[in-house]
């Protein structure tokens, strides 16, 4: 589970977010949601040490940040950026980077890893590609590697930045019932989206973040019927019963969206 209590994070001497008190416990699907330059990516960068903490405490599993070396904390968070440098390598050798935290001296993979990288493959489709160069991939197969990467990390944390870029519609599903299927299996899973209707829908359990700050959090029902939505995007979010449940939708200047 991690904890964030009173953190602020930003860049140099400017802080970003402000005094965020959050948990992101096992089980559970969390979506960060804001609109652009609120600080969803600064937020999920600090819980693996990559952006700069100004304030306040990060506790991975009741222990503090710093305490973990780097080894320690990759076998507990993985975290996968909105943008990623592409390799010239296949998709199999990528997903086995996602192994590195549980190598020792020398770094040679292990029946293990090879067996855990084969069933990720699997379970992502992306079996028929793994010795594929990435740099010959679609976008969306390529974001789907990546995503492979990560799991293949195997901790209890799984951090995801924007995931869902580049994936068609169908996939952008699968992905949101890979996150939920995730959960179920006891991890944590956070999230930065963009889309409204698959946050509320998938989430768990939401924080809204505008102006540099966690203006709202919990279950989407208490968010969409405490109107911070409204606040926070300058719009009118609207929800119709259907039978798959409620679909989210917006209106601005007069029109639906």
């Amino acid at each position: 589970m991690i904890e964030l209590k009173n953190l602020t994070v930003g860049y140099g001497e400017k802080p970003v977010l402000r005094d965020v008190n959050l948990t992101f416990p096992r089980g559970q699907v969390t979506v960060l949601l804001g609109p652009n330059g609120c600080g969803k990516s600064t937020l999920l960068k600090s819980i693996p040490g990559l952006s700069q903490r100004l304030g306040g405490t990060i506790l991975v599993d009741g222990t503090e940040l710093d305490r973990f070396s780097p080894q320690e904390l990759a076998r507990r968070v993985a975290y996968l950026p909105q943008t990623r440098h592409v390799p010239d390598m296949t998709v199999e050798q990528l997903v086995l980077h996602g192994r590195f935290p549980y190598l020792t001296y020398p770094r040679r993979y292990r029946k293990e890893d090879h067996r855990i990288v084969r069933e990720v493959l699997a379970q992502l489709g992306l079996t028929e590609v793994a010795q594929t160069p990435l740099p010959r991939l679609s976008g969306g197969i390529r974001q789907k590697a990546f995503l492979a990467m990560a799991l293949a990390q195997d901790t209890d944390t799984v951090l995801l930045d924007e995931p869902n870029a580049f994936l068609d519609i169908a996939h952008q599903l699968q992905l949101m019932e890979l996150c939920a299927d995730l959960a179920r299996r006891g991890k944590a899973v956070v999230v930065v989206l963009h889309d409204l209707n698959l946050a509320m829908t998938w989430a768990d359990r939401l924080a809204l973040i505008s102006e540099g700050t966690v203006i709202a959090q919990g279950d989407p029902d208490t968010i969409f019927e405490s109107g911070n939505l409204e606040q926070a995007y300058g719009v009118t979010v609207l929800r119709t019963r259907t039978s798959d449940g409620w679909q989210y939708h917006c209106r601005l200047n007069g029109k639906e969206n």
